[in-house]
């Protein structure tokens, strides 16, 4: 059975509302005995393949008998959604203009507390919580999940992308991560109320691309037959974690960054690796030879090729030890989702 709510998450000063659809699929008899899964899409309004991978979900679920219930929501953030942007602009919510950095959420806050506070009223009644967001074409497909929690990063692996990313939350992560508000996402208030939560980066933002998009069809159905919401065979995983805290390479000077042509996702790199070059585009003049610093994989690699100086070039990923320990840790950096 599949219902949709239309939900008014706050209103403008006008009055207007600002409004979403949350779609709840459960069995046709209404029992609810069976666990609940949370998924929501396009939190930062840019990230529109999640959003695609509900909308071609909810034929395939229509179709599906149930054990317990799923709650979709597509677009959980529509001020950012309309703009196709990150976060919202001054005028908007000039306090929180990132709706991921205010989970819980406050019902007499500012409108993204607002919006967070109405959506967590679903999102903290479910037994798990998938968050869809996408990256850029030249950035890694992965889950993130939070390091030392297990339940979140069984789902992750359940989820079944190769690359797994651990980031470390409160007490455990560094300094910077407090500075920039990471404990308000909403797979962080979620672990904090005991509610494992993952948050697929499925690459590519402001396209539809179809491996993004099958990636996560694929993954919500097998979390869900993980679960035991539906029936069915759950694919194994077999992949790599990694932490996430990047062995950021940047920029020493500003200038125009060349990477090696064969730079690619997925490389493996180790310290004295040559990447590529930065060089001062009015005299031609070399500034810097770009090299790895750290031991990984490459997560990502700037395209855009004007870069001012402490720009990340390219992110390596480090493999995370049977440990979690590193010496590199305390000069790493989180990359913000």
């Amino acid at each position: 059975m599949h219902t949709a709510e239309t939900v008014t998450l706050a209103r403008f000063p006008s009055g207007v509302p600002i409004q979403t659809t949350v779609h709840v699929y459960e069995p046709d008899d209404g029992t609810t005995d069976g666990p609940t899964l949370y998924v929501q899409a396009a939190q930062h309004g840019r990230e529109i393949n999640g959003t695609e991978v509900l909308r071609r979900l909810h034929s395939r679920l229509d179709r599906e008998s149930f054990d317990g219930r799923i709650v979709a929501v597509p677009v959980a953030d529509p001020l950012t959604f309309d703009r196709v942007s990150y976060t919202t602009p001054e005028s908007v919510d000039s306090v929180n203009p990132n709706m991921n950095r205010v989970w819980p959420g406050d019902a007499d806050g500012s409108l993204h507390e607002r919006m967070a506070a109405t959506l967590w009223e679903y999102a903290s009644d479910a037994d798990a919580i998938v968050d869809l967001h996408t990256g850029s074409p030249d950035m890694l497909t992965h889950t993130v999940y939070r390091k030392g929690h297990e339940e979140s990063r069984t789902l992750a692996e359940a989820f079944g992308i190769d690359v797994l990313l651990a980031e470390a939350a409160g007490e455990d992560a560094e300094e910077e991560w407090a500075e920039r508000n990471f404990g308000g996402k909403l797979r962080v208030a979620a672990t904090e109320a005991e509610i494992p939560s993952i948050t697929p980066e499925l690459a590519h933002n402001k396209q539809l691309v179809e491996d993004a998009i099958d990636a996560g069809v694929s993954g919500v159905l097998n979390l869900a037959r993980h679960l035991g919401i539906l029936s069915g065979a759950v694919q194994s995983w077999d992949g790599q974690t990694y932490k996430n805290h990047l062995g950021r390479v940047t920029a020493a000077e500003s200038g125009l960054f060349v990477a090696r042509e064969d730079l690619e996702l997925g490389r493996d790199v180790r310290p004295g690796d040559h990447l590529g070059w930065v060089y001062d585009p009015t005299t031609y003049e070399m500034l810097q030879e770009v090299e790895a610093e750290r031991t990984g994989v490459v997560y990502s690699v700037a395209r855009e090729a004007t870069v001012t100086a402490g720009a990340t070039l390219v992110g390596v990923a480090l493999p995370l030890d049977g440990d979690e320990e590193d010496p590199f840790d305390a000069a790493d950096e989180e990359f913000e989702i």
